[in-house]
């Protein structure tokens, strides 16, 4: 692969702004697990919107990697990454600093994907209680005394 000075110096600007990039997101991804542990739905909604932009941002970047590297011909590797920027030491090292956030991030997502996921079964399962118990009827009155349900026999009746 014929490798133009230009193309490296482009991918590693493409780099280090993935690299920021993922650093905001982890960031973003760090203070929606926050809410998620202190319960602060409301908050989630801005923060969701926040974190679809970044991420729309980041892909737009990827892609951008893509249409680099399919002009020369070539497929988008972690391998072909590297020969493109074997020159150029800062930006390789920029490069495994951005696999590492993006694992960091990758992980990052799915534990507040299973916090998501467990907040969703607890608000089930309360709500399943708070529905079964309406349908029972009520046991004692307004007075505080115990009221017959339907079924029930009174002390003393046959």
């Amino acid at each position: 692969m014929s490798i133009d000075p230009g193309l490296t110096q482009r991918l590693a600007r493409l780099i280090h702004d993935e690299q920021a990039g993922l650093k905001a997101f982890i960031a973003l991804l760090q203070r929606e697990e926050a809410l998620l542990v202190e319960g602060q739905i409301d908050a989630l909604t801005a923060l969701a919107e926040e974190k679809t932009k970044l991420y729309r941002s980041l892909q737009r970047l990827s892609d951008d990697r893509t249409v680099m590297f399919a002009r020369l011909g070539a497929k988008v590797s972690k391998d072909n990454i590297r020969i493109v920027l074997a020159d150029s030491p800062d930006a390789l090292a920029a490069w495994d600093v951005v696999v590492t956030l993006a694992a960091d991030a990758k992980e990052r997502n799915r534990i507040n994907g299973q916090l998501i996921t467990e907040r969703l079964q607890n608000n089930q399962q309360a709500l399943s209680t708070l529905l079964a118990a309406a349908e029972h009827p009520q046991i004692y009155g307004p007075d505080g005394q115990s009221r017959p349900t339907a079924s029930s026999r009174h002390l003393g009746s046959v």
